[in-house]
């Protein structure tokens, strides 16, 4: 797989059926590897062990319902109280990220309401803070370190 614009990890990998899966330690099982599967493996490898984000409040790929059209988030990390705090949207390396992508992002955002947007494709991250009341999001140099109180 391509390297990304992420720290080193350490992964779990397996061969089956000549198709390569690596472990997901949030849905604790594996996974085929994709490119884009391989951006979200790093992603939340790196929210977790650099950015301290608690693994038992974040959540990967769960379908959501956006007029009345079946979609499904990458993932998501809630604060304590169930509310979402970050919403990401993970393309494969390849994918450039481009206004659709926000726009897709923002689609979803309208739903979940969450604080902090990151669309990331392994090479390219991007973090933007909502702005509720202006109906806009301002970009940010870095993701912040998980500092929500448990």
């Amino acid at each position: 797989m391509q390297k990304l614009n992420f720290p080193s990890f350490e992964f779990r990998f397996k061969n089956t059926k000549n198709k390569l899966a690596i472990f997901d330690i949030i849905r604790k099982k594996f996974i085929q590897l994709t490119p884009e599967e391989w951006v979200r493996q790093h992603l939340v490898h790196d929210l977790i062990f650099n950015k301290n984000y608690p693994q038992q409040l974040i959540n990967v790929e769960k379908v959501i319902k956006i007029n009345d059209l079946t979609k499904r988030y990458d993932v998501v990390v809630f604060k304590p109280n169930g509310e979402i705090f970050l919403l990401v949207e993970c393309k494969a390396p390849e994918v450039k990220i481009t206004q659709s992508t926000f726009d897709q992002i923002a689609r979803y955002n309208l739903l979940l309401q969450a604080d902090l947007l990151y669309i990331s494709n392994g090479l390219n991250h991007y973090f933007c803070q909502m702005d509720f009341e202006l109906e806009k999001y301002h970009f940010l140099s870095e993701l912040p370190i998980y500092q929500l109180k448990s």
